[in-house]
Formats: structure tokens, sequence, C-alpha cells
């Protein structure tokens, strides 16, 4: 009984997977097919497997610039977020006084705040001051990385707390000390401690900034400035929708973030299991 039991758990964990990777097979499968065999069957196998359409979806997409694009707001969103989260949610949790537990508490309730809700008002503003100051938020990559610290920092700082508060402070006091600056105490002692929740971090920061569409819509209207998700949109029209190519678009924007999460997963599940011991 026990045998069977073990069986039929594994069975069901395979259908599920099969559920949940069915969009994926659907898309696959689909960017090889012409318009005709994409109406006709969507869940058979192309007659022809041709990148015919991967080759014209990169061409309509601009891949290159885009993936440029979208590499380069990434990163240094992602780099500027890991500075500034780490440095504040140190200071934060060593500073032990109501004043930073409001600051850290009002960062978390910023997390419970749909970006729906207030992209409008966002844009006002962001258009009032690039128009008025000069300062170029608007329709640039430094401004869409601008906004992404901003809203990507209220998670990173939480993380980054929890393990900070797990960190031994007579470390820090040694190296005070030994004569380390506080400066140099965060970047010689505790930074380099922080390697696990950092690669966490950073991988979840990869994911949820290259995938998003919402911001970098309302954020950069020429074309030259496209992201991939946005190159991606332009194939779904008013009146019509060019599905094959989208699905071929689609599949180029998920093969980097599959294959950098494959890379760096056992980060993730180190960064968490280290921070829940600790």
């Amino acid at each position: 009984m026990k045998a069977i039991g073990n069986w039929s758990k594994e069975i069901l964990l395979i259908l599920m997977a099969l559920v949940f990777l069915s969009p994926i097979y659907i898309i696959f499968i689909n960017s090889f097919k012409n318009r005709l065999e994409l109406y006709d069957n969507t869940l058979a196998f192309p007659e022809e497997f041709s990148l015919q359409y991967y080759s014209a979806a990169m061409q309509r997409m601009d891949f290159l610039n885009a993936f440029l694009n979208s590499i380069y707001v990434t990163v240094v969103s992602v780099v500027f977020i890991v500075i500034l989260s780490s440095m504040t949610a140190w200071m934060l949790a060593r500073s032990g006084n109501w004043v930073s537990t409001v600051i850290f508490m009002t960062l978390i309730a910023t997390m419970l705040i749909p970006f729906q809700t207030i992209m409008m008002p966002l844009m006002q503003m962001v258009t009032g001051i690039t128009r008025t100051t000069g300062i170029p938020l608007y329709n640039t990559l430094s401004g869409l990385i601008f906004m992404n610290i901003g809203f990507h920092a209220a998670l990173s700082v939480f993380l980054y707390h929890g393990f900070i508060k797990s960190i031994p402070i007579s470390l820090e006091e040694a190296a005070t000390i030994d004569g380390a600056t506080k400066f140099g105490v965060f970047w010689r002692v505790v930074f380099p401690i922080l390697t696990p929740i950092t690669a966490t971090v950073m991988i979840l920061n990869v994911i949820l900034i290259w995938n998003d569409f919402l911001l970098p819509s309302l954020t950069l209207i020429d074309k030259d400035l496209r992201t991939i998700p946005l190159s991606v949109f332009y194939f779904f029209g008013e009146f019509t929708i060019e599905w094959n190519l989208a699905m071929a678009g689609l599949t180029l924007t998920i093969i980097p973030v599959v294959i950098f999460y494959i890379i760096a997963q056992k980060y993730i599940i180190k960064g968490i299991g280290e921070g829940a011991v600790k």
C-alpha cells in the first residue's frame, strides 16, 4: 500500500508539472508554424521545424537593440538595488530605535500598494519633473532605472533586513575596535556574509525587471528605447495578431531568463536555506 501511495504521488506531481509546462509547450511549438497550421491545430507539431519565423521576429523586434536595452536596464537596476538596499537594511537593523522601525514598516507597507493604483499620478509627476526641470526621467532608460530602484527596493530591504539580524554584532564591534570605519565595517565584514541573500535578491530582481512590461510601456516612447517585452507587444495589433511571430518573440524573451535561472537556482535555495537556519 505504501508503494502504491508513493507511485500515486509521483504520478500526480508529473501531471501537475505537465499542466504548468503546457503554456511553454504551446508557445514553443507554435513559434515554428505558419498561420494556417497554427489555426488548424494549436497543439500539433509543425510540419517543418524552420527558424524563418524566428528570423522574421528578430528583424521586426529589432532584437539586438531591444536585448541590449533590457540587459542595460536590468544589470544597472539590480546593481543599484543590491548596493542601496543592503546598506539601508543594515542601518535599519542596527539602529534599533523607533525611527528605524517606522521607516522599515513604511517600506513594507509600500509592498501592499498595487502599482496600477499609482501609475497615472506617477507618470504625471515624472513628465512634470522632466518638463520643468529638464531631469531626464521620462522616455529615457535612466529614468526607467531610477523608478525600478524605487519600486524594487522594499522587497530587497525586507530580505536583507531579516538576514542581517542573524549576523552577530560582535563581528562588527571587533572590526570597529581594530579601527575600521562604518563604511569599512559594512563592505569588509557585513557585505561578504550577505552573499547568499544577495544572490537571492539579484535573481528575484533580474526576473522581475527583465519581464516587466507595464512600467516600460508607460515610461518609454521612442522605438530605439524599447525593451524585449515592449518589442514583443507590437506583434499584437488592434485588428490582427501575428501569432506565429509573437510566439517566436515570446520564446526569445523567455530563453535568457530560463538560462539565467537554471544557472542561479542553487543560490536561491542556498540563500533561503541559510537565512532560515540562521
